[in-house]
């Protein structure tokens, strides 16, 4: 299947899964932020076959990069990277996974990134949601500060209100896999 074809299956998962809309009831969001629209991308993540569709639509963005490594912010990040991780290793083109702690480990070695990258390697970064792009910039800066290249960003939702602008003024470019707006539209 081609990214377009595994794209919108995702996309349908994400609808029918993932998605809730309250707007007599909001949610709380990370960022602080109030909103009706809400999104809890483990239920597809965590799904079989959404481990899989993501690990596809990743390793399809993310490969013509040549970057070295993917990840992201713990907790959100690590099923994309890892699905990607595992998906490149099937098409003969690895793509090593890291994790970005959210604080270091007071003991053994204190990395603040877990994985296997060097300073200097290229790479992207993975979240699963953005909506002010602040646990992105977070992973972003993380990766600036342990002396790696972040080339690209890719999230699994948009949720379209600032944080894709917030990451590109970071110097990243941003792709979305799916948008606020497409999921609405696939749960209707």
């Amino acid at each position: 299947m081609d990214l377009d074809t595994n794209r919108a299956r995702l996309i349908e998962l994400l609808a029918e899964r993932s998605f809730r809309h309250q707007p007599d009831a909001p949610f709380r969001l990370a960022s602080g932020r109030t909103s009706p629209y809400y999104f809890n991308c483990k239920t597809t993540l965590y799904h079989p076959e959404g481990l899989v569709l993501v690990g596809r639509c990743l390793f399809e963005v993310v490969a013509p990069m040549r970057a070295a490594a993917i990840g992201g912010l713990t907790l959100g990040a690590d099923p994309l990277a890892f699905a990607c991780a595992y998906c490149s290793e099937i098409h003969g083109t690895p793509i090593e996974a890291f994790v970005v702690r959210k604080q270091p480990k007071d003991h053994g070695t204190r990395l603040p990134i877990e994985g296997n990258v060097r300073e200097g390697d290229r790479v992207v970064v993975v979240d699963d949601v953005i909506t002010t792009g602040g646990s992105a910039i977070r992973a972003i800066e993380a990766c600036r500060d342990a002396g790696l290249k972040v080339v690209h960003c890719c999230v699994v939702v948009d949720r379209q209100e600032g944080g894709r602008e917030a990451i590109e003024a970071a110097g990243v470019e941003v792709t979305a896999l799916a948008t606020r707006e497409a999921v609405m539209a696939a749960s209707s």
